[in-house]
């Protein structure tokens, strides 16, 4: 395994910021699926596709993913914590919205903190970044009340789901940590975690009685694509690979974690508004209304009404991200 890079160049970053571009289209791109694919179907489908890929891509390397070195109950453990926490994210989205949806997810950072507090040697929180952390779950709060003024109390409950689902990612990172000493590449791990939520997935998705596909239509394909190749496969592998080669930059091991959360809390909500979000809901009414003037009337009245909301919601962020950057920077 390679010595772990001291800081985060610009290469690194510029590729980071990639996936943070496509993080913030994943949110809408699940919102769009459901319109035709089963939640837990749906993310099944999408850790099988990812899997496959990353299986035909280890094999075009001749790289092993299928080896015998102990790691397989923390594969599995990983796995586990990983479907849980998909189960939580496509079922959210299937009663709060993907603007709404970013807010509670990225809580992970929160987690995080927590977990390697007690479960990770050396990453005791300090003063300043419990202060940092009051801050950002001020600014989370603040999102959440914007909930209460919703007309209905449904998108309430997806956005409680969406916080467990913040809990199991950072549940998810925290047991990762702990395994780096592991023989684990990043691929391997990353093979563990599509394997085992595949099944879990599928298996829940069939014991529930879902309907699987039940409307394939191009925008559906196109986004359940989009979450398998460019999601679930490309951004999750490289980063995997950061978490693996950036464990600290003259901090702590975990402390590179924090900070790259904290960047992801920013740009993530910011590039699934203003961007993911009129973006999926021209292509959504003009598919419905098969015309370019009703469906730019439509995302014009959608985002008027979303006005109030992002505002609260952009403030809270900036708050959560301020908090994280004074926890590790100060």
């Amino acid at each position: 395994m390679s010595r772990p890079a001291e800081r985060l160049g610009g290469w690194p970053a510029a590729i980071l910021i990639v996936c943070c571009v496509a993080w913030g289209f994943n949110q809408v791109a699940v919102k769009a699926s459901l319109a035709g694919v089963s939640p837990l179907f749906g993310a099944g489908l999408r850790s099988l596709g990812a899997a496959l890929l990353l299986w035909l891509w280890c094999r075009l390397r001749g790289e092993a993913l299928f080896v015998r070195d102990g790691t397989g109950r923390h594969g599995l453990f990983t796995g586990l914590l990983f479907a849980v926490e998909f189960v939580c994210i496509y079922t959210g989205l299937a009663f709060t919205t993907a603007s709404r949806s970013v807010i509670f997810l990225y809580s992970a950072p929160f987690f995080v903190a927590l977990g390697a507090h007690w479960l990770i040697p050396g990453e005791r929180l300090t003063a300043t970044r419990v202060g940092g952390l009051t801050v950002a779950f001020v600014g989370l709060c603040l999102a959440f009340a914007d909930g209460l003024a919703l007309p209905s109390r449904g998108a309430l409950v997806g956005d409680g789901i969406e916080l467990l689902g913040g809990f199991m990612w950072g549940a998810t990172t925290v047991a990762i940590k702990m395994g780096s000493a592991l023989p684990l590449t990043p691929q391997r791990t990353l093979f563990y975690q599509l394997t085992v939520s595949t099944a879990v997935l599928l298996g829940l998705s069939v014991a529930i009685g879902e309907p699987g596909v039940t409307r394939p239509t191009p925008t559906v394909l196109a986004a359940l694509g989009y979450q398998i190749v460019v999601v679930a496969f490309a951004s999750y592998l490289i980063w995997f690979w950061l978490l693996q080669r950036y464990p600290a930059s003259g901090l702590a091991s975990f402390s590179f974690q924090y900070l790259l959360q904290a960047g992801l809390f920013f740009v993530i909500p910011v590039v699934g508004f203003f961007i993911g979000f009129p973006v999926g809901v021209y292509l959504e009414e003009l598919r419905r209304t098969g015309g370019h003037a009703s469906a730019s009337r439509s995302t014009r009245e959608a985002l008027r009404a979303m006005g109030l909301s992002i505002v609260i919601e952009l403030t809270a962020t900036v708050l959560a991200a301020g908090g994280w950057l004074v926890a590790v920077l100060v």
